[in-house]
């Protein structure tokens, strides 16, 4: 199994920093994934919190992943209170998972990647913009969960 990270039911814990343009601190955040089981149809629905250092609410995006194709492509919904629901494509090989959504209608697009280290650690990264000329940058690492 080229990745346990999402595809497979495992939960993981991440950190790292997020550098937004309006700010001129970086702040550091801790995230927690969940994955759960694919259903009949492949589908696999993911669950992420966010917790930023020094705020009090915890964002949460929920995914799903789906019509993973042989060659590695994917289809993955993000939905959260910010968006609403939208609709990117991905991409998986042995070293890397990552995707990007462009929604024209409400200007917002980004990507992230998820590069593999080893069986149990990620290093990622990610870049959002918004039409309003605001930009945020996220790197981080991930590590499984373990009982």
């Amino acid at each position: 199994m080229p990745h346990q990270f999402l595809l497979t039911p495992s939960s993981w814990l991440g950190q790292g920093k997020i550098q937004l343009n309006m700010v001129a601190e970086e702040l550091a955040f801790f995230t927690r994934w969940n994955a759960e089981n694919a259903d009949g149809d492949g589908r696999i629905e993911c669950l992420q919190e966010i917790q930023v250092k020094g705020l009090s609410d915890i964002m949460h995006n929920e995914f799903l992943i789906y019509n993973v194709t042989t060659v590695g492509e994917f289809s993955i919904d993000l939905e959260n209170q910010a968006l609403g629901k939208i609709t990117g494509i991905g991409l998986v090989n042995e070293r890397v998972i990552a995707w990007e959504f462009r929604v024209e209608e409400i200007g917002f697009e980004g990507f992230e990647l998820y590069e593999k280290q080893d069986e149990n650690n990620y290093l990622m990264r990610a870049e959002y913009a918004t039409n309003d000329q605001f930009r945020t940058l996220i790197q981080g690492r991930l590590w499984k969960q373990t009982t």
